[in-house]
């Protein structure tokens, strides 16, 4: 039986992951995180799994080694963000005490940047995975399955609207407003511009939700997905929020970050997610996510196919929860054998993913649109 130590373990990810991992009998899942209590609670509720989750409280800056020492996880889940100002100490004191590591960090730099601990990882051997979440895990995993149909794939086009009443966490929401209205660079006509965070608002009409607006947010797969798709011209990531009105006052909020009159827009995520919540009454449990690549296909007619996901019912946040889970099954098990440290892709398939959400509210449809 292999031991599974998830950091974060109680929150709104890592309680996902938690409940997952629990019903696995092969494994035996550590619940983690800065409050003792909170972690009593949800190992309280799962007590009723084959492998009786413990629950220790520690400060991953402070007591991760003795923690690690104590526990000896085999794999460990880091699911405690936000990622944009974190160094890799919990990947390196797992490194260090020879077990993998898994992350569902979505912070550009820090994503990308993992392999800066590859030579280090593979010398103890174990497997440093970065990213393990909607993006890049997902998204790679959905153009990886579609480029075969292409003879030349040359944009993609996607996007992220979360439900009003999804249950965001305040790291998670601190992590999606640290760079609105700050400088990142994308894919445009083959050359990386610079573009604003939560600016350059666009409309999107998903099937059985409607139309949502969508700005622009930084993301890995801005900075990988160049080097790994060789082909593409353009990439355009969005992300944005079921109620229009919100995504409007995040839009005004990061032109002020723009023109420096805020400084940080992530310092201030407590407090707009409290006002966020008095808007619950408008909005669903319905979240959303496309993607549309386009490019060449047979005999040089142009192809452009649309992939959505619509889940409701709440289970939205599962999507991003997924790949840690896969990821920690394959591991502990010697599915996946590669040692060394990479962003999350390529380790997970579409249909590995897809087949992972069935039975939740969640559906996958494929639109195919005329040359």
């Amino acid at each position: 039986m292999k031991k599974v130590l998830i950091l974060g373990g109680y929150g709104n990810f890592g309680a996902h992951i938690s409940r997952k991992l629990a019903a696995e009998k092969d494994l035996r899942i550590v619940i983690a995180g800065r409050s003792q209590e909170k972690c009593q609670q949800l190992a309280n509720e799962l007590q009723k799994s084959p492998n009786l989750p413990l629950s220790p409280a520690l400060d991953v800056h402070r007591e991760l080694d003795a923690v690690l020492e104590r526990v000896a996880p085999d794999i460990v889940i880091h699911a405690s963000g936000p990622f944009q100002d974190q160094g890799y100490n919990v990947a390196k004191a797992c490194i260090a005490h020879g077990c993998h590591y898994v992350d569902l960090a979505d912070a550009r730099d820090f994503v990308t940047n993992i392999r800066s601990l590859d030579e280090e990882a593979k010398k103890k051997g174990v497997t440093v995975i970065s990213g393990a979440s909607s993006v890049p895990c997902l998204t790679a995993a959905l153009v990886d399955h579609y480029l075969p149909q292409f003879e030349k794939l040359t944009d993609i086009e996607y996007a992220i609207s979360t439900a009003q009443r999804a249950g965001l966490g305040v790291a998670t929401v601190a992590a999606i407003l640290s760079y609105a209205g700050k400088p990142f660079t994308t894919l445009r006509g083959g050359k990386l511009e610079k573009v604003y965070g939560w600016l350059d608002t666009a409309m999107h009409n998903y099937p059985e939700l409607g139309l949502r607006l969508h700005g622009n947010c930084d993301i890995p797969d801005l900075a990988l997905f160049p080097e790994r798709y060789k082909s593409l011209e353009n990439i355009r990531f969005h992300a944005g929020q079921e109620i229009s009105l919100q995504h409007i006052g995040v839009w005004l909020m990061a032109w002020m970050v723009r023109l420096g009159l805020i400084r940080n827009l992530g310092d201030h995520a407590r407090t707009l997610l409290n006002i966020s919540k008095k808007f619950d009454f408008l909005g669903s449990h319905d979240s959303s996510f496309y993607m549309k690549l386009s490019g060449i296909g047979e005999e040089e007619q142009k192809k452009d196919i649309v992939f959505y996901l619509i889940a409701k019912s709440g289970h939205g946040p599962i999507i991003p929860c997924t790949p840690s889970v896969l990821c920690a099954k394959m591991l502990a098990r010697g599915e996946y054998a590669m040692r060394g440290a990479l962003p999350c892709m390529g380790i997970i398939t579409l249909q590995q993913y897809l087949e992972s959400l069935r039975g939740l509210d969640i559906k996958s449809m494929e639109q195919r649109l005329p040359a």
